[in-house]
């Protein structure tokens, strides 16, 4: 009897661990492969996904809200909010411009890898002007850093602006340094907290 028990041994631990490796592969199965009930109706946004969303209410004038987007590498995409009064306006944005006063910010080219030539501009620096149903609004740089890139596609297609101006319409790039977003930060509206200001769902 006792030697029948030993044989039987083998295929009991056999046993255990094919059901180990079982339960090892539903687990896994359960991380890699989501419950569809625990996914979002609508999938995340490329800008949801791939940048911290925060924004300037009223920034230096009622009603210029403007977004910073902020993704993990540092860089900082600066537009114009859905709350911004020149979208409100009727008819839209009609045109942009990046000629603000002594340089033109369209024309600034910026090469290598150490961002040469970068412009290094204060949260107020005004990046462009973008002109609705006959009135100009003042776009600022809303963080202190190195100007890296405008969207010059906007002086062409300014109606960017009032289809997806948090995506292809964009206003400019800017890298700043980690030592002023720590200091511009505490000063600008998490995504939740300016849909709150706003009212917006």
């Amino acid at each position: 009897m006792d030697g029948g028990g030993e044989e039987g041994e083998p295929l009991q631990t056999d046993a255990l661990v094919k059901m180990d490796k079982t339960v090892e592969g539903e687990e896994l199965r359960s991380l890699l492969i989501p419950d569809a009930k625990d996914l979002p109706s609508i999938p995340p946004s490329a800008v949801e996904s791939n940048f911290v969303r925060y924004y300037a209410a009223d920034f230096l004038k009622p009603g210029h809200d403007q977004y910073v987007y902020r993704h993990a590498n540092g860089l900082c995409v600066v537009g114009l909010a859905p709350s911004h009064a020149a979208l409100r306006e009727e008819g839209g944005v009609t045109a942009v411009n990046f000629n603000v006063g002594k340089s033109d910010r369209s024309e600034m080219k910026v090469t290598g890898k150490r961002k040469r030539n970068a412009q290094h501009f204060d949260a107020k620096t005004s990046l462009c002007k973008v002109c609705a149903n006959g009135k100009e609004f003042i776009v600022r740089c809303c963080v202190k850093g190195s100007l890296l890139e405008v969207n010059d596609r906007l002086l062409k297609q300014p109606d960017l602006l009032n289809s997806s101006a948090d995506r292809e319409g964009y206003i400019a790039i800017i890298m700043p340094k980690p030592i002023d977003w720590a200091k511009i930060k505490d000063s600008l509206l998490s995504h939740e907290d300016y849909k709150k200001l706003r009212g917006l769902s």
